[in-house]
């Protein structure tokens, strides 16, 4: 009964991750749905192919370039691949590359590479002391609760595969913790004492780490938040809701690699980094960075919050926590969700520092 259970999953599988020929896709669903390689013998034979969707426009201008597509000398400035011709975008100003499944934002119309632009439209805005904090500052105590897996374990392999076709397309890998990389900040430099004025950061309650530490081990056992990433031809990965999710539920964690923030003030083209902490000394700032290592949460979508509609759109918060002495930002539910809804949450957080007028 074990071996039928295993075949049925692994078909599943085969059919939520299409073929890539890459063992390396199927071994990254695996960790995330605790699924153990042992079950099968050669994983890469029933891998079906992922790449065909990884196509994400990048602009909603007219496309006016894609004759000269077929130049092989142009690669991605990137990740320095001639492959996928007809996936790149070309700056309006200096006809360089870029792979759009290696970019994260969605200009509306010319677009200009980060060598070529001074006023970038992506969503990292390069800034020396201040920038989007995009979480939000409150000293009200809030209840979180922790989310509700879906209870098919088949279906759940399904919203993971599609989180592993989004991770592909941009070459990170999965993880579901801050990461401290060798070159990068330490772990002791994220501490709350190091704050500027860290006195008003909300100490995450009792009841909260409980609950947050439950999301933790339910991610561990391959219960995932019930979410499905969809592509959308304007808005690129989006996050859906796949079953209703109740107020206050923590979404996910936002997670990346932590670094100094005065190493990332030129990194124009890494465009989803969050702020985890505000140094008394500048220069001891750090950010998220979710370019190498990340989790769903990474591909929720922003709001434009210079439209009435725009706030609208948004149902989800993103907050910073002292847990344990250190900062966690977590991703809340604003209210209920209910299911097939797209999940937005506002990317300025408590400031007005990150450029939104271009989103959708």
């Amino acid at each position: 009964m074990m071996d039928m259970n295993m075949n049925i999953q692994l078909n599943i599988l085969s059919n939520c991750v299409a073929s890539v020929n890459d063992p390396e896709l199927i071994v990254t669903l695996c960790s995330i749905s605790h699924f153990s390689l042992t079950h099968t013998s050669k994983p890469s034979s029933h891998i079906p192919n992922l790449m065909a969707s990884l196509c994400r426009r990048r602009t909603r201008a007219p496309q006016k370039k894609t004759s000269i597509f077929n130049n092989d000398d142009i690669v991605c400035q990137k990740c320095n691949s001639g492959k996928s011709p007809t996936k790149l975008l070309l700056c309006d100003n200096c006809n360089k590359g870029y792979h759009l499944f290696c970019l994260t934002s969605v200009p509306k119309s010319s677009w200009f590479c980060p060598s070529c632009s001074h006023n970038t439209n992506t969503k990292y805005v390069r800034k020396k002391r201040k920038r989007g904090s995009r979480w939000v500052s409150s000293k009200k105590k809030w209840n979180l609760l922790p989310f509700v897996p879906s209870a098919d374990s088949m279906r759940r392999l399904e919203q993971m595969a599609s989180l592993v076709n989004a991770l592909a397309a941009t070459k990170a890998e999965f993880s579901n913790a801050l990461t401290y990389m060798p070159g990068m900040a330490p772990r002791n430099a994220n501490s709350t004492a190091l704050e500027d004025g860290g006195g008003g950061i909300q100490v995450l309650s009792k009841e909260g780490t409980k609950a947050l530490n439950l999301c933790t081990d339910m991610m561990e056992r391959g219960e995932c938040p019930p979410l499905m990433v969809v592509y959308d031809p304007l808005e690129g990965y989006t996050v859906e809701a796949d079953k209703p999710i109740e107020a206050l539920t923590i979404i996910a964690e936002y997670v990346g690699d932590v670094d100094y923030l005065k190493n990332r003030e030129d990194d124009e083209v890494n465009n989803s980094m969050m702020t985890l902490l505000y140094a008394s000394d500048p220069s001891q700032s750090l950010i998220i960075c979710p370019d190498k290592r990340s989790n769903i949460a990474r591909f929720i979508s922003g709001i434009n919050n210079h439209t009435r509609e725009g706030k609208k759109k948004q149902n989800v918060k993103s907050a910073r926590f002292n847990v344990n002495g250190e900062f966690r930002v977590l991703l809340i539910a604003k209210r209920y969700i209910p299911k097939g809804e797209r999940l937005y949450y506002d990317y300025n957080g408590s400031e007005n520092a990150y450029p939104t007028k271009h989103f959708v």
